[in-house]
């Protein structure tokens, strides 16, 4: 058969229903290409055959041999259809049982040749095995399922793992070939990296494991070379091209504000407020920096310095979030850091106040899809004439549609900035960019900056100010589950509130979800039947998560049973426990930034780490956080124990990084990649030249994926 162009869509490879499109669409597959870079969670090893002379209870095995019997027969009370077969080898045989799957009875015939892997069982006295995967050997068809190195990959409802494996063969047989190799042969020489249709057959049906490893790193060396040319490429082009504003402030504005707080700012966050002024007092290119710090550590007062000083030059600034509820809680903690200072104009959406050496008084508002038509115009109108210094809102509304005639500043949280600076919706293209500041909880190692920022400058809060209270955390080992929950009803009905985190289930967001939804349903049944529990995971329309967490917030809710991916950057002074399910499946810098939900308030919190786990790493790694409270420790502990609970975790909306295949525990491609993408974008930063047309669509698809995860 012709090879298919990868391009074409997955319904080229065969005939398929809606049904089976919907779903791979689910999958993120829409094109064939799609469909092979749909990689493996991970490999099962079925290539071992044993003779089913050497079967026995209890042990897994793969068996190849002929079918000598197949028939269907009725079981249960329900008239289950049951397939029942014989496999035969030269030194046995042995019983098969598919419940549920009678049809097999139909499509399987005496005399197939098979091979078959399952766990070995006694049954009626014989051995048998129930529900084995299998598949018919012909010389046109080698075996998928069994007999081999099998790749298992996240499903979706309704998509078994048969049916998907069958279509990733026949996208590796018919169009891997086809795709044509971006890297130029020198470089793949350079790097010791193998051929790209080498790469996608070996990532999905590899001979050992050892292929499957060369496969994944060529798959995301590719990744990490799109990125590295994404990041380095806005670099030299905003160090060359982009023209920003000179904010000419006015430093006893900033200064009165700092001074007039009811608390001294810290160091760290003193030196991160100079870095940043001298960004936008510098105007070209316009500053383009990330501001990291810890939950808590006060990343809004550095921005709102910046505010000010873009105000006292009569320039807007807007601050992004992803949620209403973030957008929400970022209105009240400017409305708080403002307390001190008089404050003439007081309406739910807009706040004003006077400050120290500024002649009008600073106005700021907050912009939501919840926010009601009559303040919206006024907000819109108020924004549009010049008069609101800060508008808040989340991401989607800000960039369509609102006029901000004098933006010098947008800030926005970091999983954003591949959208922030491309949208120039901001402003139109070739005026000058307005200033852009990132922001992120997410403790990045000093090892990891250059590869993951290597497009910002990075400013670092790395104190927390004092009296941040030091949240108790623990271990709890299974067999003390029921005083775990007796500890949380106490501090219910002490007044306080808790979270509950779901563990990660790997096989799909979809099994997540259904683990939320069952565990709700215990908690609130049998464990808390007389307390309220409430339910947030990442399948909720973006309304109903806003619902869930105001509830929460506002202490409609005793207890908040949550997946991981779930938005975690709301503050809630009230909750004073935060118990994770399973906490070994996660990185210790998720499991912080967790940790970093409760203790918001005067009352004293608690971290409680619920964990099955009976390894000795998992149990150091958990005995870390114990000890450690520093989220940039606990980071470079994370890396070194190659806990692959990823750096960025789920990032805070819960959505995936920026990087699929590649992790960042793949320190040496990370700096190889950055070295040939720094040599790409010297000779050829438009990567304009024929020899880079590859890598360019490369870079292209990688910041259309990214693009299009941003604006979901």
């Amino acid at each position: 058969p012709n090879p298919i162009d990868p391009d074409q869509p997955v319904s080229a490879l065969r005939r398929m229903d809606g049904k089976t499109v919907q779903r791979l669409e689910q999958l993120d597959v829409r094109t064939v290409r799609d469909l092979l870079y749909t990689l493996p969670r991970r490999h099962d090893d079925r290539a071992d055959i044993a003779s089913i002379a050497d079967l026995y209870p209890g042990g897994t095995f793969n068996v190849e041999g002929q079918l000598t019997d197949i028939r269907s027969a009725n079981v249960g009370q329900r008239r289950l259809q049951l397939a029942e077969g014989v496999l035969s080898d030269d030194t046995g045989q042995i019983e098969l049982q598919w419940f549920g799957q009678g049809y097999l009875a139909r499509s399987l015939k005496p005399g197939n040749h098979m091979v078959v892997s399952g766990k070995v069982e006694i049954h009626r006295g014989r051995l048998s095995i129930s529900s084995p995967e299998y598949d018919v050997i012909t010389p046109r068809q080698p075996p998928l399922n069994a007999g081999r190195i099998t790749p298992v990959y996240r499903l979706t409802q309704g998509m078994t793992a048969r049916n998907l494996r069958s279509l990733t063969w026949l996208a590796v047989t018919r169009s891997a070939g086809a795709i044509t190799d971006p890297l130029p042969a020198d470089m793949l020489q350079r790097t010791g990296l193998v051929a790209l249709p080498n790469a996608i057959r070996d990532v999905h049906y590899p001979t050992d494991s050892a292929a499957a490893d060369r496969g994944r790193r060529r798959l995301a060396f590719d990744e990490i070379l799109a990125f590295q040319l994404a990041i380095l490429g806005r670099r030299h082009h905003r160090e060359r091209n982009a023209v920003g504003l000179p904010i000419k402030y006015h430093a006893p504005t900033v200064d009165g504000f700092l001074s007039g707080l009811p608390f001294t700012p810290t160091a760290a966050q003193l030196r991160c407020v100079a870095e940043i002024l001298a960004d936008m007092g510098r105007g070209s290119p316009p500053m383009s920096r990330l501001l990291q710090g810890e939950v808590g550590s006060g990343k809004t007062l550095v921005a709102l310095a910046a505010i000010l000083a873009a105000a006292s030059a009569h320039r807007q600034s807007a601050l992004m979030a992803p949620t209403e509820v973030l957008a929400e809680q970022h209105f009240r903690t400017v409305s708080q850091l403002l307390e001190g200072f008089d404050q003439p104009l007081q309406q739910p959406n807009i706040l004003s106040a006077y400050l120290p050496n500024l002649p009008r008084p600073f106005t700021f508002g907050l912009l939501t899809g919840s926010t009601r038509a009559a303040p919206r115009r006024e907000l819109l109108r108020m924004v549009a004439e010049g008069h609101l210094d800060l508008l808040i809102g989340t991401h989607a509304l800000i960039q369509d549609g609102v006029e901000l005639p004098n933006l010098s500043l947008a800030i926005a949280d970091e999983q954003h900035r591949f959208g922030v600076e491309q949208r120039s919706a901001l402003r139109g293209e070739g005026e000058e960019q307005p200033h852009s500041l990132m922001m992120s909880a997410t403790p990045i190692p000093r090892t990891l900056q250059l590869t993951l920022y290597g497009d910002l400058d990075i400013s670092t809060i790395d104190e927390l100010p004092p009296g941040r209270q030091e949240i108790l955390t623990r271990v709890v080992p299974e067999d003390k589950r029921r005083a775990a929950y007796g500890f949380v009803r106490q501090q219910v009905a002490a007044g306080r509130q808790a979270f509950v985190i779901c563990p990660l289930v790997e096989e799909s967001d979809k099994l997540d979800v259904r683990a939320a939804i069952d565990e709700h349903k215990r908690l609130s049944e049998e464990v808390f039947p007389d307390l309220r529990v409430g339910l947030m995971h990442g399948r909720l329309a973006s309304r109903e998560k806003d619902k869930v967490m105001r509830q929460f917030r506002d202490a409609a809710l005793d207890i908040l049973v949550a997946t991981a991916v779930v938005e975690v950057g709301i503050d809630v002074p009230n909750a004073t426990v935060m118990l994770i399910d399973g906490a070994d499946r996660f990185g210790l810098s998720q499991l912080h930034q967790f940790r970093g939900r409760v203790g918001r308030g005067e009352h004293k919190s608690y971290c409680l780490l619920m964990s099955e786990s009976e390894s000795e790493r998992a149990a150091e790694r958990l005995s870390a956080l114990e000890s450690t409270r520093d989220g940039f420790k606990l980071a470079e502990i994370d890396l070194q124990m190659r806990h692959e609970g990823d750096i960025f975790g789920t990032t805070q909306s819960g959505d995936q990084t920026v990087l699929r295949i590649a992790n960042v525990f793949d320190q040496d491609l990370l700096a190889i990649a950055r070295q040939e993408a720094a040599g790409i974008i010297e000779a050829d930063p438009e990567l304009k030249h024929p020899r880079h047309a590859g890598i360019a669509a490369e870079r292209n698809r990688f910041l259309n994926r990214v693009q299009a995860h941003i604006s979901d």
